[in-house]
């Protein structure tokens, strides 16, 4: 596992030994990366979930401003921390041991994130609460993108219901990546405050 392209291009990565964590292969954080470009430069980028934090790495490689990395397993922070040193990126980022909601509230008032990657655990249906936070939250940028990684089989209609305009899904073998954005809802709700 490695930094693919940007500044810290083809340094290797630590990753968490175990089970618990499924690191996102190179081809398809490559073509995940090539999907984000236009939306890298200058974001605050936070990674939910993060394991060894390689995504939000590549992001601040790629031109991001700043990365919040959230996981609530201590082992996978510390190896988060460990890759943020080793890529000499530590400067641009914050980690954050918690639970992915509480951090969300913690995170209220401080940062405005542009890009936001979400990667739970497959099938225990996090997904709903965490979106459901993020609809109505301050931290998310009115022109943001959230981007789910999932099982390939993850229902995701709901997402209209909370707000979102499901973007794209980009499916690969087992998993795929989902874009959702709140641009629309925002914009409306600005537009019924000021009638």
């Amino acid at each position: 596992m490695r930094i693919i392209a940007g500044k810290a291009r083809r340094l290797p990565l630590k990753t968490l030994q175990g089970k618990d964590t499924r690191p996102t292969t190179d081809r398809i954080k490559e073509t995940l990366f090539n999907i984000l470009s236009p939306e890298l430069e200058g974001a605050y980028f936070l990674d939910l979930f993060a394991g060894s934090g390689q995504i939000g790495l590549e992001a601040i490689s790629r031109g991001s401003s700043y990365c919040v990395f959230v996981d609530n397993n201590k082992k996978a922070c510390e190896v988060i921390r460990e890759n943020m040193e080793f890529t000499k990126l530590a400067d641009q980022c914050m980690v954050m041991n918690t639970d992915v909601l509480t951090a969300l509230r913690q995170l209220e008032g401080t940062y405005c994130f542009g890009l936001i990657f979400l990667d739970p655990p497959y099938n225990q249906n996090l997904e709903p609460d965490i979106l459901h936070y993020l609809a109505h939250s301050s931290i998310v940028r009115e022109d943001a993108l959230i981007i789910i990684e999932a099982e390939e089989h993850t229902d995701f209609s709901y997402v209209g219901e909370l707000g979102y305009t499901l973007l794209r899904e980009k499916m690969y073998k087992t998993n795929k990546h989902v874009f959702l954005s709140l641009k629309k809802m925002k914009m409306q709700n600005e537009k019924r405050r000021s009638e």
